[in-house]
């Protein structure tokens, strides 16, 4: 599943984007808003899709941070522009449905308020990771979370226009997964680095879950008039997302985090960590919602 030859042509490497073939994007007018049901939105998953929108709809800064650490691979940089307009649109299609989930969310001034809290270093020449093989293995870890999230949030949702947008942005995911890891082998097959290095890394964004990004978005998102507790605000928002998770999302998702990391799923080492990682979130979900 997802391996592609790294000896194909070169440009349909960088792309990877699955739009290589002329394919239309989806846009914010192919959404069914006239169905929406405002009795079938639950207020936990309100907090959390709201928090969500913030995230994606500051995909430009990621792009800016990837052309940077990237700066002699224009093939990669297109698509990694590409990429995120199409999560800014993510973004865009969430902020206005929780707008029309929740009296009172204002989802400009929330991302104004996100946006003036919260930067990463756009202004870097190199990966943080330490190497360009490294933040591609991050970002395969980063599409693997949310293309399982989305996937999550759709089917945990009995609101039919929430349901097609995650339907939508949980494929966006996975093809995006696709371009980063793709891509990954390019880099793989010059640098070589070892198998335990991959996987160190893959550890290392994997358990950035509890950072400031999502925590201040969760806070400006749903609590913007309280003092910003990051312990607080990330305990508020994972106690809430990790209750839409069933196994069948925490495997996929682990299947694709242990492909980029040169770990065998199926093997022993693979079926250990997505064990592991499914009690995680299983332990997650016994935990009781903060008031």
């Amino acid at each position: 599943m997802l391996q592609r030859s790294s000896r194909r042509p070169k440009a349909e490497a960088i792309n990877g984007h699955g739009r290589c073939n002329g394919m239309k994007h989806w846009t914010l007018d192919d959404i069914p808003w006239d169905h929406f049901e405002p009795s079938k939105a639950d207020g936990d998953l309100l907090a959390v899709v709201r928090t969500a929108s913030l995230v994606e709809r500051n995909a430009a800064d990621y792009a800016t941070y990837l052309c940077n650490v990237f700066p002699d691979d224009p093939g990669f940089q297109a698509a990694a522009r590409t990429w995120a307009e199409e999560e800014a649109q993510h973004g865009e299609a969430l902020g206005r449905w929780a707008e029309m989930a929740g009296a009172g969310f204002d989802f400009r001034e929330a991302f104004r308020r996100f946006t003036e809290g919260y930067r990463i270093p756009v202004e870097s020449s190199a990966s943080v990771r330490g190497s360009r093989w490294a933040e591609l293995v991050a970002r395969c870890v980063v599409e693997s979370g949310t293309s399982s999230f989305y996937s999550a949030l759709r089917d945990a949702s009995d609101e039919p226009v929430l349901r097609d947008i995650c339907r939508r942005i949980a494929g966006d995911e996975f093809r995006h997964y696709r371009l980063f890891y793709d891509n990954l082998q390019r880099y793989l097959a010059r640098e070589r680095p070892w198998r335990a290095r991959r996987l160190l890394i893959a550890c290392g964004r994997f358990f950035e879950v509890g950072d400031d990004e999502l925590s201040f978005a969760y806070h400006c998102a749903n609590e913007p008039d309280a003092p910003y507790v990051r312990a607080k605000a990330n305990e508020a928002y994972t106690r809430r997302a990790s209750r839409y998770y069933r196994r069948s999302h925490v495997q996929r998702a682990m299947g694709m985090i242990l492909k980029a990391s040169g770990v065998d799923p199926a093997g022993w080492l693979g079926t250990m960590a997505t064990h592991l990682a499914w009690r995680h979130v299983q332990r997650r979900q016994r935990l009781p919602l903060a008031a």
